[in-house]
């Protein structure tokens, strides 16, 4: 279903030269890169990075490269293209996974009694235990994207030497629940965050209300069987909000870690206020809105 239609009749009379599915693994190659560099400055806070934090750092720009070679073969090969794609999203997932295993671990007084194994002070300062799934769901949104679903909509997806899998739904319902689960966690991972200051700026509760705004949506709209042109509209809206709050976010952010005078300390930068983590908002704003182009794609 060609959502983005829906809401705008006039585009089916317009085809861009990129397919949904290209669309969405050019983001999730962007995406590996900007994780790897979010995630080294995310680890410079401790002063110095043992030998596993050097994983996911290594992996985000590694894994984005794959990714772009990938696309370049898939030119000439769609098969071979998708392997190394689906292996790169599945080590992704590894990735992410093990990532909010460790984060977790390091929530968690495990030598305390049961009733004093978590709290709210551990949670909130340490590390962000929603982080890494990034890598996860960049994972997960990068494997539907590398496997063509034929005929669109079907939910039958082509794997190699024309065997099929059958989902309970479409890709495109599926990747309308990613988007709201995406963002769900975001807003969790901020409201944490923002939460080390015990929301003492009102604004703080901005993107709070929109992150949730933008998760209902986006579950909703993929809940919908027949979606109208005002579901569609309200979930561009939301995605649109998601990407504003996120840019206004950066901003925001770098002027907390400016000096009073104006000027960049990089100490500051780091220990500060992370100014790459609003980017999570307009990321998930930019998947929703590619997840609503035409999903119709020709199979090699």
């Amino acid at each position: 279903m060609y959502y983005l239609a829906i809401a705008f009749p006039g585009l089916r009379r317009f085809r861009i030269p990129l397919s949904r599915d290209q669309v969405l693994l050019l983001l999730a190659a962007f995406n590996e890169i900007m994780l790897g560099a979010e995630t080294y400055i995310a680890h410079l806070v401790s002063g110095t990075i043992v030998p596993y934090e050097w994983i996911p750092i290594i992996f985000g720009p590694l894994a984005g490269v794959l990714l772009l070679i990938a696309g370049l073969i898939a030119q000439k090969n769609r098969s071979l293209a998708t392997v190394i794609a689906s292996f790169v999203f599945i080590a992704s997932i590894v990735v992410g996974v093990m990532g909010a295993f460790f984060h977790l671990r390091r929530a968690l007084l495990l030598t305390a009694p049961i009733g004093d194994l978590v709290s709210v002070p551990l949670l909130v300062w340490a590390p962000p235990i929603l982080g890494p799934f990034t890598f996860a769901l960049v994972g997960l949104v990068g494997l539907s994207a590398a496997w063509v679903e034929n005929p669109p909509d079907s939910g039958t997806l082509v794997l190699l030497k024309d065997r099929r899998l059958s989902l309970p739904f479409s890709k495109t319902r599926a990747l309308l629940f990613m988007v709201g689960l995406g963002s769900l966690a975001t807003v969790i991972s901020s409201v944490l965050d923002h939460a080390r200051t015990d929301f003492s700026n009102p604004w703080l509760w901005v993107p709070t209300a929109v992150g949730v705004f933008a998760a209902v949506v986006a579950v909703g709209l993929g809940l919908i069987d027949k979606p109208i042109r005002g579901d569609v509209i309200t979930f561009i809206v939301a995605m649109l909000l998601m990407m504003l709050a996120g840019v206004i976010g950066v901003g925001l952010h770098v002027r907390e870690d400016l000096t009073s005078q104006g000027a960049i300390l990089v100490e500051r930068f780091v220990r500060g206020a992370p100014f790459l983590a609003p980017l999570l908002f307009a990321d998930m704003g930019a998947l929703g809105l590619a997840v609503l182009l035409d999903p119709t794609e020709e199979k090699d």
